[in-house]
């Protein structure tokens, strides 16, 4: 997601220009996201672990209580981030495979399939090896924990390898991420979720239809759009199916492509052109009519989702990931905490069931003719992604609140963390000896 600065040369050049440049660079690199981020955890990892640790875990179950006449919800900081901020970070991965689904590598039915049967190895494996260490223990409820993905990390991974990770490998690992997350959400529906409001739920799947009938009817007011979603949000958030779902639907639905054709657009161009340096060109709020038309017609030449993706992307990454990291990595722990059975079998899961599930569904649907593999990417490439996929850190910790308790719980977390740890230098490892010096070169799919 990497972006260009505009052309600055044609803009009036203001002090504060001199002042924000190197900043503006600085989010421009997609690596600075995955620094910026691992920073984040870190110091979550220390804050927790300190004399401040009280402190600094108290103010995430600080409450927040929003509300409209005599609705109101109140809710902990924490819970806040995870299911309201981390939204719109859903909405922003949602948009980016929904950008290549529409007009990327996801177009192909057979490519589409491999991260489907890649998620589903890397669920299916690695909750059978938690239940075949864990079966009839005081951790069994646990067996949906490995089988999370946690993007945020994923990204950050990708994105410290920069350009020598192949764009069909990136579209893979994502795609997998996503279909990992949502399939991790059917599982909670499913297997730790008590009771699932319908009336919340119905109102959800409603602002679904009502995205698309304005659609239909060619509203293109983001304003209409903003708000359908947050009621789209609140039917999820209050049904019990967890919130950020409504993120991924709503980018799903986001048209990938522009409004206004471009002969179209060329007239309305000319017509601002003459309006604005014609001799003859017409006055006073004409002229404004003429300008705020050329806005508009500028406006919709690029799609909503190149848009909104290009306008989000910079905060989700450099605020809203960061501050997830924060508020949900400061987990206190001991090192014996690592030998705790529930640690060992989560550990597993993530470490060997997921790279050894991903791998093997996905060679299953090559070699049944229904996946093939992308552009670039090789069965040790794929490892390594599969590696990576083991990051289980924000659906799984979500996970572990929901089925476990007290020291087992504690447990789990640690196990969560240090296997998250491992599985992201493993892959790392392994990618940076598979990967080519750089995707772009005309050998990288060699």
């Amino acid at each position: 997601m990497a972006q260009t600065d505009p052309h600055p040369e044609d803009l009036p050049l203001e002090p504060i220009t001199r002042l924000t440049a190197p900043l503006r660079r600085f989010l421009h690199v997609e690596a600075a996201s995955g620094i910026v981020l691992l920073l984040a955890t870190a110091a979550a990892l220390a804050l927790a672990n300190s004399p401040w640790s009280k402190d600094f875990l108290g103010l995430w179950k600080t409450p927040v209580t929003l509300g409209f006449g005599e609705f109101t919800m109140s809710h902990s900081l924490k819970h806040w981030i995870n299911d309201g901020l981390m939204t719109i970070f859903f909405f922003v991965i949602g948009l980016e495979v929904k950008r290549e689904i529409a007009v990327g590598e996801l177009r192909d039915l057979r490519r589409a399939a491999l991260p489907i049967f890649a998620a589903l190895g890397g669920m299916v494996v690695p909750a059978g090896i938690y239940l075949a260490l864990q079966g009839g223990q005081p951790g069994q409820r646990g067996w949906g924990i490995p089988m999370a993905t946690d993007i945020a990390f994923v990204v950050g991974c990708m994105a410290v390898l920069g350009p020598r990770v192949p764009h069909g490998f990136r579209v893979l690992v994502l795609s997998l991420a996503i279909a990992d997350d949502i399939g991790a959400i059917l599982v909670i529906a499913v297997g730790y979720t008590e009771r699932i409001a319908t009336g919340p739920l119905l109102l959800g799947l409603g602002m679904i239809a009502a995205v698309l009938a304005c659609q239909r009817l060619g509203v293109r007011s983001l304003l209409v759009y903003t708000v359908i979603g947050g009621f789209m949000w609140l039917g999820f958030h209050e049904s019990g199916v967890h919130a950020t779902i409504g993120g991924v639907l709503l980018g799903l639905l986001t048209p990938a492509r522009s409004y206004m054709p471009r002969n179209v657009f060329a007239r309305v161009f000319q017509r601002a052109q003459d309006a604005l340096l014609g001799s003859e060109g017409p006055a006073g709020h004409h002229r404004v009519e003429e300008v705020r038309r050329f806005q508009v017609a500028a406006r919709e030449t690029v799609s909503p989702l190149e848009f909104l993706e290009t306008s989000l992307h910079p905060w989700t990454s450099f605020a809203i990931m960061p501050l997830f990291a924060l508020a949900n990595a400061g987990v206190p722990f001991q090192l014996s905490d690592l030998a705790d059975p529930v640690a060992i079998a989560v550990a597993a899961g993530l470490t060997v069931g997921k790279p050894v599930g991903v791998v093997a569904f996905s060679f299953a649907a090559v070699r049944a003719g229904v996946a093939r593999m992308p552009a670039g990417v090789t069965w040790p490439i794929l490892a390594g992604g599969g590696a990576l996929a083991g990051i289980g850190f924000t659906m799984a910790l979500f996970i572990a609140g929901l089925a476990l308790e007290s020291e087992v719980l504690d447990a789990a977390k640690v196990g969560t963390l240090g296997a998250s740890a491992v599985a992201a230098a493993v892959g790392m490892a392994v990618l940076l000896r598979t990967l080519p010096r750089d995707a772009r070169s005309p050998g990288a799919g060699a």
